[in-house]
C-alpha cells in the first residue's frame, strides 16, 4: 500500500446532498475517517472542480461536485521503532491484536521511554501506517497496566481507530480477565458497581469516589483456592485500575497486588518463592466488531506461566 503523497477525487452522492461536507465526503471515502477528512479540508487539501481549496467542514455539499483531496505522506512518530518480539494473535492491514506480556509498559512516557509497546509495534507495521490523525503511529483505543498481561488492540488507519474507539465507548466490547485474588468467595457471582477516580489522598493511586467515573465490574468464580480464588471479570467499563481497586473494595485485591493489597501471611513465602512481584491480572478474552467489514471477532488467551504456577501451587 503506498503510503506517501496522494491526491484522490471523490463524488458527492445524490443522498448526501446537503450533508456538511465533511460527511459527505466520509460517505464517499470509507477508508478516511471524517475526523481527517475534517482536519484535510481545514489545512487546505480539499479542492473544489474550480480548483480552489474548500477550508470549511460545515459546507453544504451538492450532489454530483467531484472534490479532489490531496493525502500528505503521514508524518513519522515521535517514538522510535524497535525490533522488540512480539506475540501477535491476529492482523491485517487494518488492526492488530497483541498478547502483552506482564513487564511491557503500553505507551513510552516518563520512566520508560522505550522497550514499549507502541516501540514494537512501529518497527513491526512499519510501512503499514497510514496514520492516526496524520502521524505514522499505531491508534491504541485501550490499555493494560504494565504489570497485568494479555490481550489488546491497536489500529492501524484512522478509519479503523474510529470505529474501535466507537465500540469501546459504547461499551460493547468483550473483555474478559483472570484474576486470582486473596480470600475465599462466599458467593459465586457478583456485580461490583462504585465510581472511581484519582484517590484525593494519593494521585498515584485510583479510589471509589462519589462523582467519580462511572464503573461496572462483573466477577465469578472459576475455582475455589488455599484462602485464595480465580476469578473471571468482565468489565463493563475500561476504567483505570478498575478491576484491581473494585476487587480490593470487597475485600478480595489481587493476590501479588503492591498498590491495592497486601498478601496474607500464608500467601507471602509462597509469593517470594515464586518471584510474584505483579497483581495476578490476565487479560484473557477480547471480543469486537472489526471496525472495517463488520466481521464479529473473538480471541482468547491461556494464563501466562507465571499464573499457572501460582494457581498450582495454591490448588486445593
Amino acid at each position: 500500500m503506498d503510503r506517501g503523497v496522494s491526491t484522490i477525487e471523490a463524488q458527492i452522492s445524490e443522498g448526501a446532498h446537503g450533508w456538511r461536507l465533511d460527511r459527505a465526503l466520509a460517505q464517499a471515502l470509507p477508508s478516511i475517517s471524517r475526523e481527517r477528512l475534517k482536519a484535510l479540508i481545514a489545512s487546505g487539501q480539499v479542492v473544489d472542480p474550480k480548483g480552489v481549496p474548500t477550508r470549511d467542514p460545515s459546507k453544504k455539499a451538492s450532489a454530483g461536485t467531484i472534490f479532489s483531496i490531496t493525502i500528505p505522506a503521514p508524518e513519522p512518530a515521535h517514538n522510535e521503532p524497535q525490533q522488540i518480539a512480539l506475540d501477535i494473535v491476529y492482523e491485517d492491514e487494518d488492526l492488530i491484536v497483541v498478547d502483552k506480556p506482564a513487564g511491557m509498559v503500553v505507551h513510552p512516557a516518563a520512566g520508560n521511554p522505550d522497550g514499549t509497546l507502541v516501540n514494537a509495534l512501529l518497527h513491526h507495521c512499519a510501512g503499514q501506517l497510514s496514520g492516526i490523525g496524520g502521524v505514522a503511529r499505531p491508534g491504541i483505543v485501550h490499555r493494560i497496566d504494565k504489570d497485568t498481561s494479555g490481550l489488546i488492540v491497536a489500529a492501524k488507519h484512522d478509519r479503523a481507530h474510529e470505529g474501535l474507539a466507537r465500540q469501546f465507548k459504547a461499551h460493547t466490547i468483550d473483555r474478559r480477565y483472570i484474576a486470582i485474588v486473596n480470600g475465599q468467595l462466599t458467593q459465586g457471582e457478583g456485580v461490583i458497581e462504585a465510581s472511581l477516580a484519582r484517590s484525593p489522598a494519593n494521585r498515584k493511586k485510583v479510589a471509589i469516589v462519589p462523582g467519580g467515573k462511572h464503573a461496572v465490574t462483573r466477577y465469578r468464580l472459576l475455582s475455589p483456592l488455599k484462602e485464595a480464588a480465580m476469578v473471571e471479570c468482565r468489565l463493563e467499563t475500561g476504567r483505570t485500575h478498575q478491576i484491581r481497586v473494585h476487587m480490593a473494595s470487597i475485600g478480595h485485591p489481587l493476590l501479588g497486588d503492591p498498590v491495592y493489597g497486601r498478601p496474607r501471611p500464608a500467601h507471602r513465602a509462597l509469593l517470594e518463592t515464586l518471584g510474584f512481584r505483579r497483581q495476578a491480572l490476565h487479560a484473557a478474552r477480547l471480543g469486537f466488531i472489526h471496525p472495517i467489514n463488520s466481521n464479529a471477532l473473538a480471541f482468547d488467551s491461556e494464563i501466562p506461566a507465571d499464573m499457572q504456577e501460582l494457581f498450582n501451587q495454591l490448588h486445593v
